[in-house]
């Protein structure tokens, strides 16, 4: 295998398109995007844990498990404040299911008093008051997030885009793979991989 880097997205969509399933020699080829182990997301159906705000700021850890624990068994739970005071949690559950079926019953919930309720404003945001219950973010997309919110802390420089390429026959260097994936469009490295013989193992970047 071997991994090709590339300046543009556009060059790297348009070599998946023109090489994967390209038949080389005995091998069929087969390129796709390359994802770093971060972003490697499990499907965003498939959750047990939850960020949780907007719930009464009175109630401690005790009184959120109680109200989630209907749902099902919980693994585990944590209660903190951000740098204004405002209370957040998280509540892993044992199951997908159990998780999903507290987002459906609880997501949006106001939890407020008659006396809060009585005093509220026009202008309120409800995204504000009403109890929020979703999937919690992975690591790595809070750290894509906070990329893109920072357009990605590298001023005009372009990231490129790696490429993940395997099947190669066993002759195939840097070279060789540069050679083969330069017509679409710039590539700035290219990586086979290869044995202590100095065979390619059949992937590359």
């Amino acid at each position: 295998y071997g991994f090709v880097h590339y300046e543009t997205e556009e060059a790297a969509k348009q070599a998946i398109e023109r090489v994967n399933g390209m038949q080389i020699g005995d091998m069929t080829v087969e390129v796709t995007s390359f994802l770093k182990r971060d972003n490697r997301d499990t499907p965003k159906s498939a959750y047990t844990n939850l960020y949780i705000k907007n719930f009464p700021q009175d109630w401690e850890e005790n009184k959120l498990k109680e109200m989630f624990a209907a749902y099902g068994k919980i693994t585990s739970s944590v209660m903190m404040e951000d740098k204004l005071g405002r209370k957040f949690a998280f509540i892993n559950f044992d199951e997908t299911e159990s998780a999903q079926k507290s987002v459906q019953e609880l997501h949006g919930k106001d939890m407020r008093t008659d006396e809060q309720k009585a005093a509220q404003k026009e202008d309120d945001i409800p995204e504000l008051y009403l109890m929020y219950v979703g999937r919690a973010q992975t690591k790595g997309e809070r750290a894509r997030e906070v990329t893109g919110q920072s357009g990605g802390g590298g001023g005009d420089k372009k990231a490129g885009v790696n490429l993940y390429v395997k099947n190669l026959d066993e002759d195939t260097d840097d070279v060789v793979l540069k050679e083969l994936f330069d017509p679409y469009g710039t590539v700035t490295s290219t990586s086979s991989m290869r044995d202590d013989k100095g065979k390619c193992k059949g992937f590359g970047f």
